[in-house]
This record gives C-alpha cells, structure tokens and sequence, in this order.
C-alpha cells in the first residue's frame, strides 16, 4: 500500500505541460497564461487630464483670481491642434490629450465661467502636474507585466486591451473524461427506486474539474459489469482526453470490476493508499492515458481529487502543485487509525487570532454534509492515532475561505 506522498509522486511523473494556444481576450478569463507579459506601450499613452477642467500653465496662475483667455475646447478622443500660450487656456475634458504649453488643470469647481465662453476666471491656485495623468504613469513600454502560470482576472482582461492584445497564449485546458459505476446510482430527476442512490460524483467531481480550469468530458454512469466499464474507457479513449477519472469500483466488492478492466487495456500502477477516507484509490494508464480511480463515497471521492488529482491538473496547466498548508490548533480531542487523515473542520480565531479547528461532526466517508460546512482538511499525519485538544497540526484550507 503506498504512503500519500508515494502515490503522489508517481501520479505526477505521468503529466507534464499541456501545450499552449491563442484564445480571444474575452475567452481568456481563468485560463492561465502561457507566457509573459511585456508591455508594448506606455499607459495612458499620451499625458491626460484626470478632470474636467481647464488645461493652462501654471505660472499664470501665481496670482488669483486671474482671467484667461478660452482659446480651445478638447473633448476626449480628439488631438489637440492648438498650443496654449501666456494668459490662455483650454476646456478640456476628462481623459482628453493635455495641449502642448499647458502643464496643469484646474478642475471646473475652482473656476468661475464669464458670460463670454471666451473668458475663465481661475478661483484656485494650483502648481504644475496638477490633474495630470502623465503618460506611462501606469505602465511603461518594456515593463514585465504578467508571469508565465498567471491565471487571467478580469482587471488582467482589461490591462492586456489597454495594451492591444487582443488575443493572448494560454495553456490549453486539460481535457479530463469522467465517469461513475454502479447499479445503484440514479440522476436528480429519477424517482426513488427501493435500494438505489442519487449519483453526486457525476456532479461534485465535474464541477472540481472545472474550478480549477480543465474541461470535464463527462461519459455518464456505467453499469457493475466489464463490458460497461470497458465501453467508457474506451469512449475517453475515443475523446483522446489527458486524464480519465471514475468513482466506485475499484475496491475489493464482487462487483468492484474497473481494476480488471484496465488490466486489459493498459496497466495498474496501484490501487490501495495509506489514506484516510479513501484508501481504495487506483492508478494506472488506459492505452498510454493516465486513468486515476476514485473510491465511490462522495467524501472519499472529494478528498481524495484534492489530494491526487487537483495537483496532476495543476500540473499540466504549469502551476504549482503544492498544496497550501497553514498552521492551526485542534480545538477538540481527535482520534485516527493510524493512516494519514484528512479531517473535515470547521475554523475559528481564538485569542490572539490564532486559527482553532474544531471537527464538523461525523467523519463518515458517505456524509457530504460534513464537506459542505467544512472550511479545510485537517491533516492527521501517518501513525498518529490521538490528537489532543491544543496540538498543532496543518490544515488545508479550501478555496474562497477567507483566513
């Protein structure tokens, strides 16, 4: 039986990379980015007013009031053709192009307009770069902006326009097959049949693939039999997928048939892992795709993607595979098999804002509650069997749980 960290290591030596390609700006969002990022041109490309106002030159404003001269007005998107001299000024507006000779604004709360649009009273002093967005102020041309592995947000979107890209070199999306086993499994929608269950790993295990960006194939619910399995082994290997993932049928059960099936289209790497829930776990390869299979518990499914498949993910989008791990205090007496366990916690600051873990409640393999009002995995290492209330241990915290 391999230790996590065993299992692990030989799960990921069968990825690398995936190759990379050009997308549309708009379709780029949560993709992660293939290569840097360097700035092309200065932002904001040329010096702005921040305001709207009047563009003049701050050395006629060493004295106030004082009257000047409307000699242009510039709207936002217009060159000015006009040269601001001794005594003048121009209306300008927010984001428009500052004139050549004028070197401040005065922003339109601290004038006083004449009844001549030909004239402004300036109320205010002001210095020079006043209401200036000089150019390159945000960025400036051969600036390293974003790094290789980046994961694209939204403002990220809106810097790369900014820039003229309109398409951008990403990763391309890992495309990862998905199917359940089992007789007892129903969708949603069916009615309750006496003895069967609804399926919740053909959603929760998609929905994990996508979360971290890959593209789940889903193939459905193949039935307790080899010529089932067989079919949708052979479907993703059809898809021409990088990963095929399945939940249930890889235990020790009569009817457990997926290890015997991908004995005969590929091999078995291993199928049991010191880990707790989860220690029915197989890996191996589907004629040269790497195939993970997830115990059937919906708990168990869950941590064990956590733990071995969310890193082969990462890993092929050219991100970091560790997990994130902080420290916290148990909160409560825990007790382990020994293996190493991941045990569903809630989080909570103590005194001095240090985090304390308290257990959900039951720590049963098929409870998806226990998942749904956790906040991290607490891991329990290998041949502990007694955690006592203030021992220090790590935890891995879920994604958008603020910490």
């Amino acid at each position: 039986m391999r230790s996590v960290q065993e299992a692990l290591q030989e799960i990921l030596t069968a990825f690398k990379v995936n190759t990379a390609e050009y997308v549309p700006l708009l379709e780029a969002l949560g993709r992660t980015l293939a290569g840097q990022v360097i700035a092309k041109n200065d932002l904001p490309l040329f010096d702005n007013s921040s305001m709207d106002g009047y563009a003049v030159r701050a050395e006629d404003l060493v004295t106030v009031p004082s009257t000047l001269q409307v000699v242009a007005d510039i709207p936002a998107g217009t060159a000015p053709n006009v040269e601001i001299g001794a005594g003048q000024a121009a209306r300008i507006m927010t984001g428009a192009a500052i004139p050549p000779g004028a070197d401040t604004v005065v922003p339109v709360e601290d004038v006083r307009e004449a009844d001549s649009s030909a004239e402004v009273k300036i109320l205010k002093r002001g210095k020079k770069g006043d209401f200036i967005r000089p150019r390159g102020e945000d960025v400036k041309t051969g600036e390293a902006l974003l790094a290789a592995g980046h994961v694209l947000r939204p403002q990220d979107l809106g810097l790369l326009a900014g820039l003229g890209i309109s398409r951008v070199l990403v990763i391309k999306k890992p495309r990862v097959a998905v199917f359940s086993t089992g007789d007892e499994l129903l969708m949603p929608d069916d009615p309750i049949v006496p003895g069967k269950i609804r399926d919740m790993n053909s959603f929760t295990i998609p929905a994990m693939v996508m979360s971290l960006g890959a593209e789940p194939i889903f193939l459905g619910v193949a039935r307790d039999t080899v010529e089932s399995v067989r079919e949708k082994l052979l479907l993703a290997v059809e898809q021409g997928v990088d990963l095929i993932l399945s939940s249930a049928g890889v235990s020790v059960g009569t009817h457990d048939v997926v290890k015997s099936v991908m004995e005969s289209l590929g091999t078995i790497g291993f199928w049991r892992v010191n880990i707790r829930p989860g220690k029915p776990l197989a890996y191996g390869n589907v004629k040269g795709i790497p195939f993970i299979g997830l115990p059937g518990n919906p708990v168990s499914s869950l941590v064990t993607f956590e733990v071995f498949v969310r890193p082969a993910i990462l890993k092929m989008l050219g991100q970091p595979t560790e997990a994130r791990e902080i420290e916290v205090m148990v909160g409560e007496h825990m007790v382990s098999d020994g293996r190493e366990s991941y045990i569903r916690v809630i989080l909570r600051r103590g005194d001095g804002g240090r985090l304390i873990a308290f257990s959900t409640g039951t720590q049963s393999s098929g409870a998806i509650s226990s998942l749904v009002k956790a906040d991290a995995l607490l891991v329990i290492p290998v041949g502990v069997t007694v955690v006592n209330q203030g021992d220090f241990l790590k935890a891995r915290p879920f994604a958008g749980i603020g910490l």
